[in-house]
């Protein structure tokens, strides 16, 4: 497919999802209708959304092609999903009800209720920090794969790429916020949903197999091996290690995350909450197994035609090949196909962050839903230079993380998000257990930035302390627990009228 043929697309594309945000914000653009929606969202709308915003162009690139990777990465990948999914349902369970029974906007409101100011400015600042990043990453391999195969035949550099990525994500999401990213990412989960059927369909014909065919030859193949039980100290991929990751992974970037529980609560009641929770946690499982096998038919693929993983710099970048097979290998049809999942996966990830990063900033630290500041001039304005602030800031990242990634993005996430992410999950579980005791609050930021460092030492002489033990996602386990002792170390008996949000 010509580079023309691509740009073409992405502006048909986008011009639709713009016509949609304006459609939808024209009718309402204020900060309740940009924050939750009005509290009017349709549950099984919000669930299926959800499925893009949960998957990215992570999913839809560096998850097929790990598969093959000289790691041995093969199918290991599912068993941090079904740590997953157990940690949807516990999410669904515990965290959902809390959250409503609080009627909050951004859920680190609880912190706030349950441990103090301090505790609940460093929550919230965790989270900026987190999906920051995490976001830039996601984005980052898209635009990558856009810069290689579109924008490089015009001469456009890739800051350029990644600038016009974001504003393209502003023009939609700027006003109708919330609102509109439930309507588009409906849209944009049906394309990456179908893109993932319709791969398989034509890789399959490719091979001149049947789907019963097809599904014989992965599982006969080096590729499929899913559960892994040997060498738990020195393996990172060990049964144990990958489920339990998987859950508190799960706990942490969905469960103490805005951004997707910003989605879950714009439903109208805990009911229909918990009903989208179940929906998105069946249709997520089974997405990512299909994932899993797109990955080694495009390997068996490679195989049989002598293509090998496509380099950058010299360093293999199993990333790029699936769009390498995609757009140079396959017919047109598939290869856009192809393009408008990979667009979707991507964008309706990046859309929904820089959406929950606005709220989050807005409501924890320029107090918006407070009553008192509702009608202030310029109050909407405002939240649109927060959001263009962020924009800004996401461009950065992934313009330093260009010049310095030489890993997997899928495997850089979420070994990251495991310091990133570890002090809200101390944070929470100190709330959640230890009803009777509540914090030194000003020290609470000074035990979220020591225990990440306490972690990564731990990690970096795992071999030595813990006997050849390596580390994987459950690392993030780790760093909860530090910060959950450092909180103890800092925590005294709570008064009886302290502790209004205990559950």
């Amino acid at each position: 497919m010509q580079p023309i043929t691509i740009l073409s697309i992405i502006i048909v594309y986008f011009g639709v999802l713009i016509a949609i945000s304006r459609l939808v914000s024209n009718k309402d653009s204020g900060n309740d209708a940009f924050f939750k929606a009005n509290k009017n969202s349709k549950w099984y709308l919000v669930a299926f959304g959800m499925i893009g915003t949960a998957l990215s162009g992570v999913t839809f690139i560096s998850v097929p092609g790990e598969v093959g990777s000289p790691n041995g990465e093969q199918f290991k990948y599912f068993q941090f999903v079904l740590g997953n999914a157990i940690g949807f349902i516990l999410i669904a369970k515990v965290l959902l009800p809390l959250y409503y029974r609080l009627n909050l906007t951004s859920i680190y409101g609880y912190i706030e209720k349950r441990l103090g100011q301090y505790s609940y400015k460093t929550a919230a600042m965790i989270f900026l920090i987190s999906r920051t990043i995490g976001s830039a990453f996601r984005l980052y391999l898209v635009v990558i794969v856009l810069q290689r195969y579109v924008f490089d035949a015009f001469g456009v550099p890739f800051w350029a790429t990644v600038l016009i990525s974001l504003l393209l994500i502003f023009a939609y999401t700027y006003k109708g916020g919330l609102k509109t990213i439930i309507i588009t990412d409906t849209l944009q989960t049906f394309f990456i949903v179908s893109s993932v059927f319709f791969t398989i369909y034509f890789i399959c014909d490719s091979l001149e197999l049947s789907l019963p065919e097809a599904f014989e030859t992965v599982k006969q193949s080096n590729y499929s091996k899913i559960f892994f039980f040997e060498d738990f100290i020195t393996s990172r991929y060990h049964f144990i290690k990958q489920i339990l990751g998987g859950i508190f992974v799960t706990i942490a970037m969905v469960g103490l995350d805005q951004d997707l529980m910003q989605k879950n609560l714009s439903c109208k009641n805990i009911g229909e909450a918990q009903k989208n929770m179940f929906t998105f946690t069946g249709i997520f499982v089974v997405i990512n197994l299909f994932f899993l096998g797109v990955g080694a038919l495009l390997y068996i693929y490679a195989n049989k035609n002598g293509l090998s993983v496509p380099t950058v710099n010299g360093i293999p970048r199993t990333d790029l090949l699936f769009p390498e097979i995609a757009f140079h290998h396959l017919s047109l049809v598939p290869s856009v196909i192809f393009l408008l999942g990979l667009t979707a996966a991507t964008f309706a990830t990046t859309d929904s962050a820089l959406t929950a990063l606005t709220t989050s900033f807005c409501v924890d630290f320029l107090g918006m839903d407070k009553t008192e500041n509702a009608n202030k001039p310029n109050i909407v304005r405002t939240r649109h230079w927060v959001h263009i602030s962020f924009s800004f800031l996401m461009f950065l990242v992934i313009i330093v993380f260009n010049a310095i990634n030489d890993a997997s993005v899928v495997s850089m996430i979420f070994r990251i998000a495991s310091y990133t992410y570890g002090p809200l999950l101390g944070l929470y579980a100190f709330g959640l257990i230890m009803k009777k005791l509540t914090l030194k609050d000003k020290l609470t930021p000074l035990v979220c930035i020591a225990s990440p460092f306490i972690t990564l030492l731990l990690s970096m002489n795992s071999k030595l302390l813990f006997g050849n033990y390596v580390f994987d996602n459950e690392l993030i386990i780790i760093n909860g627990l530090i910060t959950f002792i450092l909180l103890l170390c800092i925590s005294k008996k709570a008064e009886p009228s302290s502790s209004p949000a205990t559950a």
